[in-house]
């Protein structure tokens, strides 16, 4: 599938600076979680290594033909299958361990997500019309990560006013819910296409 040549010009660009800048992210995160031996922030920090996977394939593969850019597609969709299994499973979790709030580290988190999933998301908005799957993955996990980071930065402000969990757990299972359904738009629209060249 071809893309004009500036827009493709300005989603390599685009990408590869997101990869750049949540990588930075992603390390100093877990070198003031390891300073501070806060396990909690550890635990973001690490997280962030689904978003630097899902644009690392796409920065590798975009560009590179049909093929590799759907079957990087389907790469991703199975990332935010995991990342969709992994909030179901902090939202049970939750119910039998509630999470202790640290506030100093869940306001940090809140900022940098909000931050994150922000900028992310601008930066790839102009390509949300796109029919290529690749781009499509890309945005998707994108606006997904925009959604989930204001509803945790407002849970958390809820949270530290009122002694209860389950507006984090809602946030938490909606936010799986957005991973699962991002997954199987790209599954549909990268695997018949995949079967075509056959």
């Amino acid at each position: 599938m071809q893309e004009p040549a500036d827009e493709a010009r300005a989603y390599t660009r685009t990408i590869w600076t997101i990869v750049a800048g949540i990588s930075l992210l992603c390390a100093g995160e877990t070198a003031l979680a390891l300073h501070l031996d806060n396990r909690l922030l550890l635990k973001d920090a690490l997280e962030w290594g689904y978003d630097i996977a899902i644009y690392a394939v796409a920065a590798i593969s975009f560009g590179r033909g049909e093929n590799a850019e759907r079957t990087s597609a389907l790469a991703i969709a199975f990332v935010l299958l995991i990342a969709g299994l992994q909030g179901s499973y902090e939202v049970i979790r939750a119910i039998f361990i509630p999470p202790v709030i640290e506030a100093v580290t869940v306001g940090f988190s809140a900022v940098s997500i909000i931050v994150e999933g922000i900028a992310v998301a601008v930066a790839l908005s102009r390509f949300r019309h796109t029919t290529n799957p690749l781009i499509e993955a890309t945005w998707l996990s994108a606006r997904n990560d925009a959604f989930s980071a204001t509803a945790f930065a407002l849970v958390m402000a809820a949270a530290r006013l009122a002694p209860m969990r389950w507006p984090q757990m809602a946030v938490d299972a909606f936010a799986a819910a957005l991973a699962f359904q991002a997954a199987w738009a790209i599954t549909r629209d990268a695997w018949p296409l995949r079967a075509k060249e056959k």
